[in-house]
């Protein structure tokens, strides 16, 4: 990198940027609606909002949950409320909930999506993918009931269809949830997606889920997804959720405890059930050969960070040398062809754009969420260590090209 183009982007700031900004990873905060409006009654019981001392908590196959603490989303902490503690500047030794400071009521444009186009103008976003939010939670308590999870799914992704659309103005690109555990219903269900416009959806970064057990999602059984996918030509977002790593921490410390993620203690940090999950599901797509048989296919890892990386494209370099006959393309090489990554605003973006070509880096905000910044094109100083062409790339060209079916 040179001197002229460390200079050039460190002088870029929200206020200048001259290209238009793709976010790749907003949220929505649902209603309670949007997996009830459309929910057949024989699943009714696998998924209801229970009021007890006051609060609406959720109770999933008859069991409450408190994965999410307010499921009905009544308050939610403000924007960047944890910023200090993922910069681990957390001086005071305050938990996230005291970080989260005062809740607050979600704007409309975080609930419906009226008004989120305009919000995006007042943040300097041109276009964003959308993502739910208690979504989430389903899959890891409902993997012995497949035909539950489907239905859950397709109800919200026709709430989503009624309420935000899959293509809104060509801005808004809400993410379809898809789950593999009955292959036929996946299929179904991208089906009913492309058919609403829908130009990615979204799969758990996990096992999944059935009443025999859990399989890699690279599984042959999966075959025909991965076939949709490929013919289709949209992508497939992998996106932080409950991936029921959990066991971990309970294989050490005992206890059936739920994990609750705004509830850590040191040790399951350095477990890092976030960067394991995502780790494990991106080598099971490699090492069972999804992208060999289906080379159209590309996926994104999102709200996974980056920290996780350079220890897996070691591992891949290793396996490759110890078995290469198991593979047809060096598994590296499959990676930086098939795989794109949304870092968090604390990794090391300049090591990230050594290991991956820089055109498999994306912007992902995490707008509202307190995780994430208050002001979505602050990421703009986390980037500046790349040069102009490379910060247009990551910020806006990328994404765009994997919406519009462009990016190879």
């Amino acid at each position: 990198m040179n001197d002229s183009s460390d200079s050039a982007a460190a002088e870029m700031t929200a206020d200048n940027l001259d290209f238009p900004v793709w976010d790749a990873d907003s949220h929505l905060y649902e209603s309670e609606e949007a997996f009830l409006r459309h929910l057949p009654k024989k699943f009714a019981k696998d998924f209801q909002f229970i009021e007890i001392n006051g609060r609406k908590k959720l109770a999933i196959a008859g069991v409450i949950t408190d994965y999410i603490p307010n499921p009905d989303f009544a308050v939610v902490a403000a924007p960047g409320a944890h910023e200090k503690w993922y910069r681990g500047q957390n001086q005071d030794g305050l938990s996230m909930r005291e970080l989260s400071g005062k809740p607050l009521a979600p704007a409309e444009p975080w609930r419906t999506g009226k008004g989120k186009v305009a919000e995006l103008d007042q943040q300097g976003i041109h276009a964003s993918m959308v993502f739910p939010t208690l979504a989430s939670v389903v899959e890891a308590r409902l993997g012995h009931k497949p035909e539950s999870i489907a239905a859950l799914f397709s109800s919200l992704n026709s709430w989503v269809e009624d309420e935000w659309g899959f293509a809104r103005s060509e801005r808004l690109y809400p993410v379809a949830m898809i789950n593999l555990s009955d292959v036929d219903l996946a299929v179904k269900e991208l089906d009913i997606a492309l058919q609403r416009g829908a130009r990615v959806v979204g799969i758990r970064p996990a096992p999944v889920p059935g009443p025999l057990g859990g399989r890699s999602p690279g599984d042959r059984e999966f075959d025909p997804f991965w076939a949709r996918v490929n013919e289709a030509g949209i992508f497939v977002c992998l996106h932080a959720s409950d991936s029921g790593y959990d066991d971990m921490s309970r294989r050490w410390e005992g206890g059936g405890k739920e994990w609750i993620p705004f509830e850590p203690t040191p040790f399951k940090a350095c477990l890092d059930a976030l960067g394991r999950a995502i780790s494990d599901t991106l080598s099971a797509l490699i090492c069972h050969g999804v992208f060999e048989r289906f080379p159209n296919v590309r996926v994104a890892s999102v709200e996974n960070g980056a920290h996780w990386l350079p220890a897996l494209l070691h591992r891949l370099q290793v396996v490759y040398g110890q078995m290469p006959k198991y593979f047809k393309q060096n598994p590296v090489a499959q990676f930086h062809k098939h795989v794109f990554v949304v870092p968090f605003y604390e990794d090391n973006i300049r090591e990230l754009a050594e290991l991956i070509p820089v055109e498999r880096i994306l912007f992902g905000s995490d707008f509202p969420h307190p995780e994430g910044l208050a002001q979505p094109l602050d990421y703009v100083s986390e980037f500046a260590v790349l040069p102009k062409s490379d910060i247009r790339k990551v910020m806006s060209e990328n994404l765009q090209g994997l919406l519009q079916g462009t990016r190879n």
